[in-house]
Protein backbone atom coordinates (compact mmCIF):
# COMPACT_ATOMS: atom_id res chain seq x y z
CA UNK A 1 0.00 0.00 0.00
CA UNK A 2 1.41 3.36 -1.06
CA UNK A 3 0.93 6.18 1.19
CA UNK A 4 1.78 10.39 0.25
CA UNK A 5 1.49 12.35 3.18
CA UNK A 6 1.38 16.26 2.48
CA UNK A 7 1.99 19.04 4.62
CA UNK A 8 2.75 22.66 4.78
CA UNK A 9 -0.10 24.24 3.46
CA UNK A 10 -1.84 27.23 5.10
CA UNK A 11 -2.59 30.99 4.92
CA UNK A 12 -0.16 33.53 3.65
CA UNK A 13 -0.33 36.97 2.86
CA UNK A 14 0.45 38.09 -0.80
CA UNK A 15 3.95 38.28 -2.04
CA UNK A 16 4.57 35.69 1.21
CA UNK A 17 5.93 32.20 0.76
CA UNK A 18 4.99 28.16 0.96
CA UNK A 19 6.94 24.92 0.97
CA UNK A 20 4.42 22.42 0.43
CA UNK A 21 6.28 18.83 1.21
CA UNK A 22 4.74 15.37 0.39
CA UNK A 23 6.96 12.16 1.33
CA UNK A 24 5.69 8.91 -0.37
CA UNK A 25 5.84 5.18 1.44
CA UNK A 26 5.14 2.04 0.96
CA UNK A 27 5.34 -0.42 -1.91
CA UNK A 28 5.64 2.30 -4.31
CA UNK A 29 8.69 0.84 -6.89
CA UNK A 30 10.48 2.79 -9.56
CA UNK A 31 9.15 6.52 -9.55
CA UNK A 32 9.19 8.14 -13.39
CA UNK A 33 8.33 11.40 -11.52
CA UNK A 34 6.85 13.69 -9.06
CA UNK A 35 4.87 16.28 -9.39
CA UNK A 36 2.04 18.93 -7.63
CA UNK A 37 -1.22 19.95 -9.41
CA UNK A 38 -3.62 22.23 -7.90
CA UNK A 39 -7.86 22.90 -8.24
CA UNK A 40 -10.36 26.04 -7.36
CA UNK A 41 -13.70 24.72 -7.04
CA UNK A 42 -15.32 24.14 -10.09
CA UNK A 43 -12.06 24.03 -12.30
CA UNK A 44 -10.25 21.25 -13.92
CA UNK A 45 -7.19 20.39 -11.93
CA UNK A 46 -3.94 21.47 -13.32
CA UNK A 47 -0.42 20.59 -13.21
CA UNK A 48 1.34 23.02 -11.39
CA UNK A 49 5.26 21.12 -11.26
CA UNK A 50 6.88 18.21 -12.10
CA UNK A 51 10.00 17.03 -11.95
CA UNK A 52 11.06 13.99 -13.96
CA UNK A 53 13.78 10.94 -12.81
CA UNK A 54 16.14 12.56 -14.96
CA UNK A 55 15.89 15.63 -12.75
CA UNK A 56 14.25 17.80 -15.51
CA UNK A 57 11.33 20.15 -14.37
CA UNK A 58 8.67 21.74 -15.84
CA UNK A 59 6.12 24.51 -14.62
CA UNK A 60 2.69 26.37 -15.56
CA UNK A 61 3.27 29.49 -17.46
CA UNK A 62 1.61 31.32 -14.82
CA UNK A 63 4.56 30.17 -11.64
CA UNK A 64 7.44 30.21 -13.57
CA UNK A 65 10.20 32.27 -11.32
CA UNK A 66 7.89 31.95 -8.21
CA UNK A 67 7.80 28.43 -7.59
CA UNK A 68 10.49 25.96 -7.49
CA UNK A 69 10.03 21.24 -7.66
CA UNK A 70 12.93 20.09 -5.85
CA UNK A 71 13.14 16.48 -4.89
CA UNK A 72 14.83 13.90 -2.07
CA UNK A 73 15.02 10.39 -3.98
CA UNK A 74 16.49 8.46 -0.65
CA UNK A 75 13.34 9.57 0.90
CA UNK A 76 10.96 9.61 -1.93
CA UNK A 77 9.95 12.73 -0.90
CA UNK A 78 9.29 16.46 -3.47
CA UNK A 79 8.76 19.57 -2.16
CA UNK A 80 7.22 22.40 -3.94
CA UNK A 81 8.83 26.44 -2.61
CA UNK A 82 6.50 28.77 -3.39
CA UNK A 83 7.32 32.34 -3.23
CA UNK A 84 5.77 35.34 -4.04
CA UNK A 85 2.41 34.16 -3.64
CA UNK A 86 -0.58 35.63 -5.27
CA UNK A 87 -4.42 35.83 -4.62
CA UNK A 88 -4.80 33.99 -7.52
CA UNK A 89 -2.72 30.19 -6.37
CA UNK A 90 -5.14 29.93 -3.75
CA UNK A 91 -6.33 26.47 -4.21
CA UNK A 92 -5.87 22.94 -3.08
CA UNK A 93 -2.18 21.60 -3.90
CA UNK A 94 -2.23 17.63 -4.93
CA UNK A 95 0.84 15.91 -4.65
CA UNK A 96 1.59 13.27 -7.47
CA UNK A 97 3.80 10.63 -7.68
CA UNK A 98 3.59 9.13 -11.27
CA UNK A 99 5.32 5.25 -11.86
CA UNK A 100 4.30 5.96 -14.75
CA UNK A 101 4.53 8.62 -17.15
CA UNK A 102 3.93 6.77 -20.29
CA UNK A 103 0.44 5.69 -19.14
CA UNK A 104 0.32 8.55 -16.72
CA UNK A 105 -0.47 6.19 -13.92
CA UNK A 106 0.62 6.71 -10.03
CA UNK A 107 -0.55 8.03 -6.70
CA UNK A 108 -2.20 11.16 -5.14
CA UNK A 109 -1.76 12.63 -2.26
CA UNK A 110 -4.91 13.93 0.30
CA UNK A 111 -4.52 17.86 -0.47
CA UNK A 112 -3.52 20.42 1.13
CA UNK A 113 -5.19 23.98 1.35
CA UNK A 114 -2.96 27.14 0.67
CA UNK A 115 -4.97 30.36 1.01
CA UNK A 116 -3.18 33.60 -0.13
CA UNK A 117 -4.74 36.79 1.22
CA UNK A 118 -4.93 40.02 -0.69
Amino acid sequence: QVQLVESGGGLVQAGGSLRLSCAASGSIGSIDAMGWYRQTPGKQRELVAIIYRTSNTNYVDSVKGRFIISRNNAKNTVYLQMNSLKPEDTAIYYCRVFSSIATMTGYWGQGTPVTVSS
